[in-house]
């Protein structure tokens, strides 16, 4: 049985939201990471506290290429795919690229996990029901997907990653483990990613009108990064190959609720917007995490005032140290090619 110590993991979208999280969670159990990413979302300040830190590597690829030598070459325990943008806009803006990232990136990864004898673990989604007719949503509910719609690139493409997965798994190729993860929130969100919860945060503290899309009815169940990544270690750690697990919080409340109470909560006099609703934007979303509960013994713990909390802070600290572009005009991507990240060269 392989110790913590001997535990060498790839995190792939490792320069991400979710992705920098768990990196820091593998290195505090005592895990080497390679973090590979491209930075088409990621954020290389996500990264920026690991400067010098010995069992920390970073590569700079895209998983759709041929992965460089400096992972190909190396030997992992343990493969992470978070590796691809996670919110509309972004993952709307290359919906070409979005697509090949689920799945030549997924098939990619799970090449190398075969070739390693790595356990290999997916992080898929909830889009993956899509505007659901079942509620709450079980794993066993196979969705009300628009596969030709402006999201079908991203809901569309994880589900065939699983299909890619679960084949692997099916032929014995790979050990595999699968988790929908529902919408996710917490410190190192982009503050520009469009999801509500960054978006209501940023508008409140900067006094601008808060947008509500449609007329704020719909709703959502929103998990703390950390409460997740406990969750994606232990599914890792499981014996579970049997089918997904879903992982998020079920406290369900509407979209209008969320914004009133963080109007409260930051004192702000922000006015809120309404704005129509995008197509194909699901109308409920509740995660059933009774598998979850039952193979993992995981259940979210951070209440939602505990996890808005700490995410107004950190959203409020990062607008007060905000660094201007220095004189040479260098962008987030250079500096983290510039910083000893212990980055590998082929």
């Amino acid at each position: 049985m392989r110790t913590a110590n001997s535990k060498i993991a790839l995190v792939a979208g490792g320069s991400g939201f979710i992705g920098s999280h768990l990196v820091d969670a593998l290195l505090a159990e005592g895990a080497t990471v390679v973090c590979l990413d491209s930075f088409t979302t990621g954020r290389p300040g996500n990264l920026r506290h690991l400067h010098g830190e010995s069992r920390f590597d970073f590569v700079e690829a895209d998983v759709i290429d041929e992965l460089p030598a400096a992972v190909s070459r190396r030997r992992f325990s343990h493969v992470y795919n978070l590796a691809c943008a996670a919110s509309p806009p972004h993952y709307q803006m290359d919906p070409e690229h979005t697509m090949l990232t689920n799945v030549v990136g997924t098939r990619n990864l799970l090449r190398l996990a075969e070739e390693k004898g790595a356990r290999f673990l997916l992080t898929s989604t909830s889009e993956v029901y899509g505007d659901p007719e079942q509620h709450p949503q079980t794993e066993s509910y196979r969705g009300w997907v628009n596969c030709t719609g402006p999201r079908a690139c991203y809901d569309e493409g994880k589900r065939a990653a699983e299909t890619l997965a679960f084949d692997f798994q099916r032929l014995r190729r790979a050990d595999v483990r699968v988790a929908r993860l529902f919408n996710t929130y917490g410190p190192r969100m982009r503050p520009d990613d469009g999801r509500v919860v960054s978006n209501v945060i940023c508008q409140a503290l900067a006094g601008e009108d808060v947008t509500i899309y449609g007329d704020g009815s719909q709703t959502r169940s929103f998990c703390y990064v950390s409460d997740l990544v406990d969750g994606l270690m232990r599914l890792m750690a499981s014996d579970v190959r049997d089918g997904p697990v879903n992982l998020g919080n079920p406290v369900e409340l509407t979209v209008s609720d969320l914004a009133e109470r963080v109007l409260r909560m930051t004192g702000s006099r922000s006015r809120i917007s309404y704005r129509p609703l995008p197509i194909d934007d699901p109308r409920r979303r509740r995660p059933d995490i009774g598998r979850a509960k039952a193979l993992l013994g995981w259940e979210p713990k951070v209440t939602l005032q505990q996890g808005l909390e700490a995410t107004a802070a950190w959203f409020a600290q990062e607008r007060d140290s905000a660094e201007p572009v220095d004189a040479e005009g260098e962008s987030e991507a250079a500096e983290a090619r510039r910083l000893s990240l212990g980055v590998a060269a082929e």
